[in-house]
Order: C-alpha cells, then sequence, then structure tokens
C-alpha cells in the first residue's frame, strides 16, 4: 500500500508512483503539519486499530533505473556488524535464534532500495497525470474483469466485513495491478538495509521485527517471504505491522496467505483494514461537483465540514444541477486548486487515506472503484498546461513565502496544511483566488 504523494489537495508534488501498479503507503499524517514525502503501501504504528505510517514509495514494477550493485567492503562489514547487534534485541523481542539464523543466511546490504529510498521525492506528478494512468481504460477493463473473474470470493469479503467489493479491488489494482506485479525483493534484506540505514531506524526495525514473526508464525516460508523494495507485501501491499494487526485468514487454510497466486487472505485483509478503519459500506468516498461563481476558496478546507444541503445552500452542487444527496457532512477538496475538479469528499475519503495519506491515491482508488462499478471519469479540465514542482523548488518556495512573513515553518519540499495555507495567504495579498494551490505560476509570483 503506498505511494509517495503530497497530501492535502496541492500541486501534488510528492513521490507519485506511474501508475503502473502503484506502491502507495498506509501512513498517516498529524493534520496541520505538512505532509512527510511519502510512499505507498503501508501503515503506521500509531493507530489504535491499523498501524499507519509508510515505508516506500516509488514507480513500480519497472520505473526505476539500473539497480545499484556495489557495496563497499567497509558498507557491508558495517551491515553485517549491526546484524550482530539487532539479532540480540530481536531474541530478547521474542524471536527464536533458528529463525533469526534462518531470515538472515545470506542476508547482504542492498545499496539499490537505499537508493529508491533517496529519491523517493524527486519523483513528481501532477494529479491529472498520476489519475490518467490510475484509472486508465486499461486498468479499469481489467478491474471489471478481475471482479467477474472473483465474483462469488468478494461477495463473501463485502457481506463479512461489509466494504464494497469495487473499492477492495480498485486497492488491488493501484497496489499490484491485480496481483500481476506483489514484488520480488527479499522482504527480511531490504527492511534491514533501511533499518541499518538510519533514516528512519526506529521505524523499519520494528517491521524488521514483525517480519520476522511472520517467518515465525509458519504463515509464509522464508523463499516466499518477498515483497517491493521497502518491504511491502502480497497483493495489496501490507507492511509487517500492518499485516499483524489486520491481516486474516480467510479461506481457512490455517495461514494469513497474502503472498500467493490466490488473492482470498490478501483482499479479505484490505477489506478488514478498511472496516476496521470506519468504513461505510454504500457511501461514497466523494463526489465531483460544481462551484458557483465567487466561490470562497478559503472554504475549501478540510477542516469545514457540513452536510451537502447545507453547501448546496451556498451553491456548491453536483455536476446535474442539484444538490448532492445527504451522504453525512463533507468538505470541499480542490486537489489542483481553482482550475482543476473539485469534489465534496465525505468519511469514507478519510478512511482510504489512513491506507495511504496522500490526496492523490485516495482519489485514484475511489475514482477507479466509480470506473469500475460503471460510474463515468472525472468530467472538469485540469490545467494540462500546468507542471508539478521539483522538490528544489517546493523548498524555494517555502523559503520564498516565509521571507515574505507567510511562514511555512518548515524548508522540507513537503507541501502540505502549513504551506498550503502560506499560499492562500500570500495569494489574498495578491488579490489571487485563495485556493492553496502550490502552482509554478505561485513560485514565480513569489520570485
Amino acid at each position: 500500500m503506498y505511494i509517495r504523494i503530497i497530501a492535502s489537495g496541492l500541486a501534488l508534488a510528492g513521490t507519485l508512483a506511474s501508475a503502473g501498479p502503484v506502491e502507495h503507503s498506509l501512513r498517516p499524517m498529524t493534520r496541520g503539519q505538512d505532509a512527510p514525502a511519502v510512499s505507498r503501501s503501508a501503515v503506521s504504528l500509531v493507530s489504535v486499530v491499523a498501524p499507519r505510517n509508510s515505508l516506500r514509495p516509488e514507480t513500480r514494477p519497472a520505473a526505476a533505473a539500473e539497480p545499484v550493485t556495489f557495496v563497499s567492503a567497509a558498507t557491508q562489514a558495517g551491515f553485517e556488524s549491526w546484524v550482530t547487534g539487532f539479532r540480540d534485541r530481536a531474541l530478547r523481542a521474542g524471536i527464536a535464534p533458528e529463525v533469526f539464523d534462518r531470515a538472515f543466511a545470506g542476508a547482504r546490504y542492498d545499496a539499490d532500495v537505499i537508493r529508491r529510498d533517496r529519491n523517493q521525492s524527486e519523483f513528481t506528478k501532477t494529479i491529472w497525470d498520476y489519475l490518467d494512468s490510475a484509472a486508465s481504460d486499461a486498468r479499469v477493463s481489467n478491474g471489471k474483469a478481475a471482479l467477474r473473474q472473483h465474483a462469488a470470493l468478494l461477495d463473501r469479503i463485502e457481506a463479512r466485513y461489509g466494504v464494497d467489493k469495487d473499492v477492495v479491488v480498485a486497492i488491488w489494482g493501484l497496489e499490484s495491478a491485480y496481483g500481476t506485479f506483489r514484488g520480488t525483493n527479499p522482504v527480511i534484506g531490504s527492511l534491514a538495509t533501511l533499518a541499518f540505514d538510519g533514516r528512519r531506524g526506529a521505524f523499519f526495525e520494528a517491521q524488521l521485527v514483525d517480519a520476522l514473526r511472520i517467518l515465525q508464525s509458519g504463515d509464509v516460508a522464508p523463499a516466499d517471504f518477498t515483497g517491493s523494495w521497502a518491504g511491502a507485501m502480497g497483493h495489496t501491499q501490507f507492511i509487517p505491522s500492518s499485516y499483524q494487526s489486520l491481516a486474516v485468514d480467510f479461506d481457512g487454510d490455517g495461514k494469513r496467505d497474502i503472498w500467493s497466486d490466490n488473492p482470498a487472505d490478501a483482499l479479505a485483509s484490505t477489506a478488514n483494514y478498511l472496516a476496521k478503519n470506519g468504513w461505510i459500506k454504500g457511501a461514497p468516498w466523494g463526489i465531483e461537483v460544481q462551484l458557483p461563481e465567487g466561490f470562497d476558496y478559503t472554504q475549501a478546507n478540510r477542516k469545514i465540514r457540513k452536510m451537502p444541503s447545507d453547501w448546496a445552500g451556498i451553491g456548491v452542487l453536483g455536476l446535474d444541477g442539484a444538490a448532492v444527496r445527504d451522504h453525512g457532512s463533507a468538505s470541499v477538496l480542490l486537489p489542483a486548486g481553482a482550475q482543476g475538479a473539485a469534489f465534496l469528499i465525505f468519511k469514507n475519503f478519510d478512511v482510504i487515506e489512513t491506507y495511504n495519506t496522500a490526496d492523490a491515491y485516495v482519489i485514484g482508488v475511489g475514482h477507479l472503484s466509480d470506473r469500475i462499478s460503471g460510474g463515468a471519469p472525472i468530467q472538469s479540465a485540469w490545467p494540462r498546461e500546468d507542471r508539478a514542482l521539483s522538490f528544489d523548488e517546493r523548498k524555494e518556495m517555502q523559503r520564498l513565502l516565509t521571507a515574505k512573513g507567510f511562514d511555512t515553518q518548515k524548508i522540507d519540499g513537503k507541501v502540505g496544511p502549513l504551506t498550503i495555507n502560506a499560499v492562500r495567504l500570500f495569494q489574498t495579498s495578491i488579490g489571487d483566488i485563495p485556493d492553496g494551490y502550490a502552482s509554478l505560476n505561485i513560485l514565480k509570483k513569489l520570485r
């Protein structure tokens, strides 16, 4: 589950995976803080019901350059020394010595994993480019075929967990192209490399202990224990902590097997994940809307929630010109600012967001699920003449905003709520529409 994208309705200049199978991230973000450039498939250790914290982003399967294979003798020696120290900690956490030693037999530092981790924030896509791939005609067609092929299984999963089957299939489509790309990296080697590297050492070490527990449980054989470069696993790319909390044995064979060709356990585990995070069956994730002339764009804020009938009172209507049904309280989301599509988003948007905090990912899953079940493409035009800002440009924007008195509080190249708010204030100061969209045009004006 992962892709690194910048959350909260902006220029989406994070690491958006090319939507082949999109590796995304089940990771959360603290509201009111800028999102860490994320990844795509995972969950962290902080949620009460589902771990939500992401591992990894990147284009998956074949977008990366040639793997880096050279590792210095000193680096490998340091890695082996780290493994020796980690062994003691793992054993204290309950891992049997023979399980550890079998898992780490032949494990080596993987320089390509670190290269991918270091380069995540340099890969940028706009929301429209991302959705062109995430909900492409081929992906929609393949999703409909998967829905037909596994109809009986998906009906049972929907009945058991109360999660709409088209959404489960959409996550499957984005995570592994319906099981086509489940990852071939050794999970132990990838996580050990990331834990040794230290950038998020504590997080990855905790994931590594959970991965060893999976081996210890016998749910998967060491030879089959593979996943993405960042340790996300199976048809729907669970990270080890998510697996421990929420994976299920749906086919009743005594194993929670999310790796095999049979997708039953993986799809049921995904439904269980969404259910535990509050999925409302039959309710929409979001609905495309039209905004009235003179709309107050400061109202497009995730903290401002109203019933659709109340939004209709100020002219926010469905594309058919009628009020959207009162499916629950909703906020207005503008993923490309005032020049792109607008959505009313509901509780189920928040639920998908626990799987991956990136707005693009959530919209991608939601829209793909709509298309799989027969819905229409997004109707509004996107500002396709625009492009995503590079990582350095995002940092430059933050520096310039802060220098002009619109403090972003961080200069980290990650566009989240604080930077959006600073952009809004700057736009207001110069008489622009305050949609908070961190675009190239805004950067030029700041310069």
